[in-house]
């Protein structure tokens, strides 16, 4: 059975789709963002010298990787359903990131020469001051690119925000194909926009990772 395509249905579904496009980026900036503050401060947390600080925290953390990033947007739909869905879903988005993303931080801070923490010491310097000054500037580059590639995850996870009926850009593909019946032009579309935007940052990031690695 022949298919026939029609350019007639793209051009139509572009417009519905770049509005969904939008909400997607949305979703993706702010719930970056989100993530990155709060793994770098669930990361620092970790480091805390009291147990009443470290367990509590972990526990979150471990809560928040063993469990579906789905169940936890159905989750929190359910709990705070006054609330914004696409405020909830960039809220979700950024604690489940940031769960994965303070390890990445970790590692960071990790591979800071523990020659750079003697010599602060030895200057005399602040626990903050050294910190601010000397660590975070050296852990975060160090991650970046780990970041970016989190950054690309999370943008290609946006279509879970469908399930509490945020009308993100493959949510309006399956509507035009179920209001039109031409799914094959919508989700498409769809897919090559995804691609469009993420493939190019992809390599963005693998090039900053060489280059960092030097």
């Amino acid at each position: 059975m022949n298919y026939d395509w029609d350019w007639g249905a793209v051009a139509d579904a572009w417009p519905l789709l770049w509005e969904g496009f939008q909400t997607t980026l949305l979703a993706t900036v702010l719930g970056t963002a989100v993530a990155a503050v709060l793994g770098l401060v669930v990361a620092m947390a970790g480091r805390a010298p009291s147990r009443l600080v470290t367990v509590p925290v972990r526990a979150l953390t471990e809560f928040v990787r063993s469990t579906p990033l789905l169940v936890q947007l159905v989750g929190a739909y359910a709990v705070f359903n006054t609330v914004e869905p696409l405020t909830i879903g960039i809220t979700v988005l950024g604690i489940h990131y940031a769960a994965y993303l303070s390890e990445v931080y970790r590692a960071g801070i990790d591979a800071v020469p523990k020659g750079q923490w003697e010599a602060c010491r030895a200057l005399s310097m602040s626990r903050r001051r050294t910190w601010q000054v000397v660590i975070l500037p050296q852990a975060v580059r160090n991650v970046l690119p780990a970041l970016g590639n989190y950054a690309i995850a999370m943008f290609k996870e946006t279509p879970f925000l469908a399930v509490i009926t945020v009308q993100e850009m493959v949510s309006e593909a399956r509507e035009y194909g179920a209001t039109h019946f031409v799914y094959a032009e919508a989700f498409t579309l769809a897919g090559l926009i995804f691609l469009a935007a993420s493939y190019p940052t992809s390599l963005l990031m693998r090039k900053l990772e060489k280059r960092l690695g030097h």
